[in-house]
């Protein structure tokens, strides 16, 4: 069992950082109210406005903002800003212990999937997939579903998730359970061949995208496949693949295509269809914890990610 973070109340202090891209400021500037509403005091990263090309400041100055974060004992979770690229490039940098020694709430995705799996493996830290200030919450888009997703922050419930949010869809039939993992498709293949390379062993995987056309997410799948990341497997949850139809249909496979010919036949139950990543709404999920996938029911049930 993985560690679980500690919930959130009204009063606690969060903190924000930037791991990858430099975020929006005027979007971030448009979230805060929001973390306000919930009761929550914001303690900003000293790395969030600063920008190193395509970097939201260099390593030095994002790893020390993640650390401060985590050491700090005034915060009481940390919250990203946004995603973009960057988060990889300080992760052997990362002192797994320290975070394992103060478990808080870290939450973010795209990007940060990729300390999402580091931190689920070397300081066995539930960590939650959800929507960002800046990317998301900012956005006049953001909508109400994807707010109220925070409040699994705050108490400990379960997560039930049917064809009452989305229209769910089986490629693969069955009842699987196991420790929720995954995320950004392109992030997980990013770890392949490193330390970081994400165990997907009695898991169920999460997957999602967004502008990666069927043959780049076909691409993905194969190396997935070849690195044996779907033996094993408990089952598969089929996130948001947003703007992912091809430019030329006439010359392309569809997206769907494409999933069934690396899921159908697998053996385990594999759905499409929900609203979790680069979408609206977005439905939060904690890594780690513990789901169960049924095609019989349709649903996708995930334990608390709080203590």
């Amino acid at each position: 069992m993985r560690i679980l973070p500690k919930r959130l109340k009204r009063g606690d202090t969060v903190g924000v950082i930037a791991p990858s891209s430099p975020p929006n400021l005027e979007n971030l500037k448009k979230a805060l109210p929001f973390l306000e509403e919930l009761g929550l005091n914001v303690k900003m990263g000293s790395s969030v406005e600063a920008k190193h090309g395509y970097l939201a400041g260099t390593e030095e100055e994002r790893l020390a903002d993640f650390h401060a974060m985590f050491e700090d004992p005034e915060v009481a979770g940390i919250i990203c800003a946004g995603g973009g690229y960057g988060a990889a490039r300080f992760a052997e940098q990362i002192d797994f212990g320290m975070i394992k020694e103060n478990p808080k709430v870290f939450w973010g995705y795209s990007d940060i999937t990729f300390l999402h799996t580091a931190i689920g493996q070397f300081a066995d830290l539930v960590t939650f997939h959800g929507p960002m200030l800046a990317s998301d919450v900012g956005k006049d888009e953001f909508h109400e579903r994807s707010g109220r997703m925070f409040g699994q922050l705050f108490a400990p419930f379960e997560l039930h998730y049917d064809e009452g949010i989305s229209t769910l869809t089986a490629i693969g039939r069955g009842v699987g359970q196991g420790e929720l993992v995954g995320g950004n498709l392109s992030l997980l293949r990013s770890g392949i061949g490193t330390k970081f390379e994400i165990n997907t062993k009695d898991k169920i995987l999460l997957i999602e995208d967004t502008n990666e056309q069927p043959y780049e997410v076909d691409e993905i799948l194969n190396q997935l496949r070849l690195a044996r990341k779907f033996e094993g497997l408990a089952g598969i949850v089929i996130g948001d693949f947003k703007n992912s139809e091809p430019k030329k249909p006439d010359e392309s496979l569809s997206l769907d295509q494409v999933f069934d010919h690396y899921f159908k036949d697998l053996g385990i139950p594999v759905v499409k269809g929900f609203k979790i990543g680069h979408c609206e709404p977005h439905f939060s999920v904690p890594l780690g914890a513990v789901a169960k996938l049924d095609t019989e029911e349709m649903t996708l049930t995930i334990l608390p990610g709080v203590q």
